[in-house]
C-alpha cells in the first residue's frame, strides 16, 4: 500500500466530498430539514410574477400549464395542479416549453440559403413570402393531375410535401390541412402525432 500515489486533484476532491457529507450529515442529524428553503427559493423566482393559464403547444393531449410573466416577459412556466388532464406533470417536451419562448439561440428572423450556397443570409420577411407563394404556385401548376387517362377524377399535386413541427397547435393544423389539401397535397406530415 506504500506505493499508492494520489494526485492532489484526487485529494481535494475525496476531502471536499467528505466535508460536504459531514456538514449535511450534522444538519440532518440535528434535525435540519432543507425543502423549506427549496421550496422557498423556488417561490420567489415567481413571487412578483403574474400567472397565465395556457395549453402545452406540442402535441394533441393537451396538457394545461401555468406560465409566470414579470413586466410582459416569461420568468418560468409549469405544469397546472390542477389540471384532471395531467395534474401538475408535464413530459420533457412539455418541461421544455419555456425554452421555446426565451433562448439566446433562437433564430428570430429568416434566414435563406440559395441553392449551392454555402452561406446562410438575412431575407426580409415580406421577400420570403413571395419566394415561397411563387414557388408553390409554380410547383401545383407543373404536377397538378386533374384526371388519370381513363377519366378517375385525382385533383392532385405529387410534386408538393409537407412536414409540420411539434409546436403546431390542433388549429393551426386544421388551417394547414385545409389549405393544402385544396391545393391538392396528398403528402402531410406532422411530428407531433406521438
Amino acid at each position: 500500500m506504500s506505493d499508492v500515489m494520489v494526485s492532489r486533484r484526487a485529494f481535494l476532491r475525496r476531502g471536499v466530498g467528505a466535508a460536504a457529507g459531514t456538514a449535511l450529515g450534522g444538519l440532518a442529524a440535528l434535525g435540519t430539514d432543507l425543502r423549506p428553503a427549496v421550496a422557498r427559493v423556488q417561490q420567489l423566482r415567481i413571487r412578483e410574477a403574474k400567472a397565465y393559464p395556457s395549453v402545452c403547444p406540442y402535441c394533441a393531449v393537451g396538457c394545461d400549464t401555468i406560465i409566470h410573466a414579470v413586466d410582459g416577459k416569461i420568468v418560468n412556466v409549469e405544469g397546472d395542479v390542477r389540471s384532471p388532464i395531467n395534474a401538475g406533470n408535464l413530459c420533457p417536451k412539455g418541461a421544455a416549453i419555456y425554452q421555446l419562448h426565451v433562448n439566446p439561440n433562437r433564430v428570430d428572423r429568416v434566414l435563406y440559403r440559395a441553392p449551392g450556397g454555402t452561406q446562410w443570409e438575412p431575407l426580409d420577411l415580406e421577400e420570403a413570402m413571395d419566394m415561397v407563394a411563387e414557388r408553390v404556385k409554380k410547383t401545383r401548376d407543373e404536377t397538378f393531375v386533374e384526371q388519370t387517362d381513363d377519366g378517375k377524377i385525382l385533383n392532385h399535386s405529387l410534386g408538393i410535401f409537407s412536414l409540420g413541427g411539434a409546436t403546431m397547435d390542433n388549429e393551426w393544423n386544421h388551417i394547414h390541412q385545409k389549405l393544402l389539401r385544396g391545393l391538392g397535397v396528398v403528402a402531410i406530415e406532422n411530428q407531433a402525432r406521438i
